[in-house]
């Protein structure tokens, strides 16, 4: 739900910088107070699962992954780790691969619960403002992950199932993944990068990411050493 900049590596592209699910496009303030109004309106449904555990059955055939997985990768990081349990409830809920949804957590926010990008994109999954109902807590570990995901298996249903296509559609807005990929924005296409690579190299059962090391020392580190401090873990 965001964008990064360019093909590898950068470290302002590295990390999430502009924040949430269609956040790829900068919109001028008033334009965002305008479409907020509208989006007050839509239904909890045009932006995610109507409920916990609302999902399409056998929807982990379509990520390729049973979302009844027992363990996480151990490629993640530290601080993505710490939210293991929760993962692996979420992935439950909605049928998500729970390194699916790891991967997007470790590039989002590297389990910071507190993480605010420039644009506005909030929590765990930076989540922009207009996914949330005027009674949600953004900040809510299972709110920013019931918004986030919802997101992610719309983004998912657009692409067949295809994860590199999904993370495109979740960091530039659903609508780059029909588009030619050489027009997506740079930060999407780095975003479709990193994600794809994390995420494979975590199903492969590696001991190690190079993918994510890459990331980390593109500037991702950063992130991970804020969410440290916020989660109280000493490195």
């Amino acid at each position: 739900m965001r964008t990064h900049r360019s093909t590898p590596p950068s470290a302002q592209a590295a990390v999430s910088s502009r924040g949430g699910c269609l956040s790829g496009f900068l919109v001028p303030p008033l334009a965002v107070i305008l479409v907020g109004i509208l989006l007050a309106g839509l239904t909890i449904s045009s932006i995610g699962p109507t409920a916990p555990g609302s999902y399409q059955p056998g929807y982990e055939s379509v990520t390729g992954e049973p979302y009844a997985d027992t363990n996480l990768a151990v490629i993640f990081t530290t601080e993505v780790q710490y939210w293991a349990g929760d993962i692996l409830r979420w992935a439950s809920r909605t049928g998500l691969a729970p390194d699916l949804i790891a991967t997007v957590m470790q590039i989002e926010s590297c389990g910071d619960p507190r993480a605010l990008s420039p644009s506005g994109a909030m929590g765990l999954f930076q989540v922009m403002p207009f996914h949330f109902t005027a009674d949600d807590n953004p900040y809510d570990p299972d709110t920013n992950s019931f918004r986030g995901m919802g997101y992610l298996l719309q983004s998912l249903e657009t692409a067949g199932g295809n994860i590199r296509l999904a993370l495109a559609g979740y960091n530039g807005g659903i609508s780059v993944i029909g588009w030619d990929e050489t027009s997506w924005p740079s930060e999407t296409q780095r975003y479709a990068y990193w994600g794809a690579g994390i995420y494979q190299e975590a199903k492969s059962g590696l001991a190690t990411s190079p993918r994510l090391q890459e990331w980390l020392q593109a500037g991702g580190s950063s992130l991970c050493h804020q969410a440290q401090r916020r989660l109280g873990i000493n490195p």
